[in-house]
Formats: C-alpha cells, sequence, structure tokens
C-alpha cells in the first residue's frame, strides 16, 4: 500500500457554517462550501492526493436538474477546491439520486427508470462538472451507454483530456445504508435492482467492466469492495487499466462500531482490510479510511 493509491470521499453540502458529523458514519462529515476547503487541507496533510466529491443539494425535482446546475453544490466546491489546491486531484460522482425528488438514478417513465432518456442528463452533468475544472468524472448511476454517452460529450465540448471513471461494476448492495443516510439519496419507493447488478451473479462483472471499456472508460472501480474481493481480483485480471476498489459506508461503519464496542482492533482490522483490496488486484482505493491509512502509514504503523 501507499498513499497514492488512496482516494478519500467527501460530502459537500448547500448552505454555509455546515462542518456536521453523519450519525451512522462516525468521523465523516458534511461540509458546505465555505468549511470545506479546510477539510481538504487537512487530506492534503496526510499526503493523500485524491477526493472523490459528492453533492447534497438543497432542492431536488423529478429530473434532477441540480445535477447540472453551474452555480450547484458539486460545481461550485470543484471550483472552490482546484482554486485552492491545484495539485489536488478532485474526482466528481456523476449520478442524478442525490437531486432526484423520488431518489432514483434516472428519468423515471411511471415507477421505471428510463435509461435513454436519462444518458443525455448524465452526460450534461459530467460535463459540467469538467467545465467546472473537475479532474476526472466518476459515473455511478449504472445506466446502460452511458460511459460513451459522456465520453462523447466530453470530447464534443473540447474536454479531451478528462478521463471518466466508471462505476463498471456496482453491486444491489444492502452496504450502501449508511451512505444513503448521508446524502438522503435512498428510493421513495421500489429499489436499484433493476439497474444496478444482482450480487448472485459473478459472470456478469467482467462483461459490464468490458463494455465500459469499449465505451471509453479511463479507469473501473468495483463496488462494494470487502464482500466482493472474487470480483476485484476477476476484473483486474481481465482488464488492463486501473481498477479501483470502493469500499463502501457499510464496511467503514461496521469497523467503527465493532471498535467503539472494544471488539477489534481498530487499526489492525481497517489495514488488514485495505491490503486484502489490494492483494486481490485493486490498483486504486477508495476508502473513508484513506485520511487514516495515510497518517497511519506516515507513522510507521502500518506497512
Amino acid at each position: 500500500m501507499n498513499k497514492d493509491m488512496l482516494i478519500y470521499p467527501l460530502f459537500v453540502q448547500e448552505g454555509t457554517g455546515i462542518h456536521q458529523e453523519i450519525p451512522a458514519m462516525p468521523g465523516q462529515y458534511r461540509y458546505s462550501p465555505d468549511k470545506l476547503c479546510a477539510a481538504v487541507d487537512q487530506i492534503a496533510g496526510t499526503g493523500v492526493r485524491a477526493i472523490l466529491l459528492f453533492g447534497i443539494p438543497q432542492q431536488k425535482d423529478e429530473t434532477g436538474t441540480g445535477a447540472w446546475a453551474e452555480s450547484g453544490i458539486v460545481q461550485k466546491s470543484v471550483r472552490l477546491v482546484k482554486q485552492e489546491f491545484p495539485d489536488m486531484l478532485v474526482i466528481t460522482d456523476v449520478c442524478l439520486c442525490g437531486y432526484t425528488s423520488h431518489g432514483h438514478c434516472g428519468v423515471l417513465d411511471g415507477e421505471k427508470v428510463d435509461n435513454d432518456k436519462t444518458l443525455p442528463l448524465l452526460a450534461k452533468t459530467a460535463l459540467s462538472h469538467a467545465q467546472a475544472g473537475a479532474d476526472v468524472v466518476a459515473p455511478s448511476d449504472m445506466m446502460d451507454g452511458r460511459v460513451k454517452a459522456i465520453r462523447d460529450m466530453l470530447d464534443a465540448q473540447g474536454c479531451h483530456d478528462v478521463p471518466v471513471m466508471s462505476y463498471a461494476v456496482k453491486y444491489a448492495s444492502s452496504f450502501y445504508g449508511p451512505f444513503r443516510d448521508a446524502v438522503g439519496s435512498a428510493p421513495a419507493f421500489g429499489d436499484r435492482k433493476t439497474y444496478q447488478m444482482d450480487f448472485h451473479n459473478a459472470k456478469e462483472a467482467v462483461r459490464e467492466a468490458l463494455l465500459d471499456v469499449d465505451e471509453g472508460a479511463d479507469m473501473l472501480i468495483v463496488k462494494p469492495a470487502l464482500s466482493y474481493l472474487d470480483i476485484v481480483s476477476s476484473v483486474s485480471r481481465h482488464i488492463n487499466i486501473p481498477v479501483a476498489a470502493y469500499s463502501v459506508s457499510g464496511e467503514y461503519s461496521m469497523i467503527k462500531a465493532a471498535a467503539k464496542a472494544g471488539y477489534i482492533d481498530e487499526t489492525a482490522v481497517a489495514y488488514e482490510s485495505a491490503l486484502s483490496m489490494i492483494r486481490a488486484g485493486a490498483d486504486i482505493l477508495i476508502t473513508y479510511y484513506a485520511k487514516d491509512l495515510a497518517r497511519w502509514l506516515n507513522e510507521g504503523r502500518i506497512g
């Protein structure tokens, strides 16, 4: 493990004066833009060089128009961070779920997500992030064809150098609960099993990953990580671009809860968990423990 592998997720919320701990994720916070740069300064101080931004808007609507607004929460936050920390790699999550009133990741046709009508909106969102200064865009919606739609839009608007880091293999998992509490993105009805992947099916992973590579993805994400190490391993063996393992909120919160109860050594377990993802084949770790792991590396407590 080294610090260059680590990406730290951050939650940015519209408003001012917000530095609010997330109850289900001890040690993780929602930040308003005016508080964000202080948090990024702490992250940079540990040696972590990449962050992944998730936006929490004040207003939501049926189609998630806030996702691509020029003055949207992510767009505003990207400009601030890149102005203050030009060397910090800023990755943005591209999805509509946090911006739609129904909490689904795309436009609805009745109570079903319309894949094809969603694609241009995701592309507009990715473009708005790139134009705000994002270094990398990361679509997490799991619509079919969205990598091509985003790549085509970015190229058509001159953003040729902005890579697409695709959530290529994202399962319909129960490990996302704390995250959905953090951003308020739980579906108002139904679930996301029609567009996220069935965790019974391992064979689908490589096929989905290869499709995204063919559409122009530059990096791939497997999510969740710890219960899906076989998938990380399989994808990394078949794909010749960087593969990231996303250690999700539920994994983080379980370690935190067990450590608080005195059942485990938090440092040892968090490190062992992260190292298992690297051993499985991940080149990159997206983890809420990124700042801690970097600090522990600096202190020589792990290595």
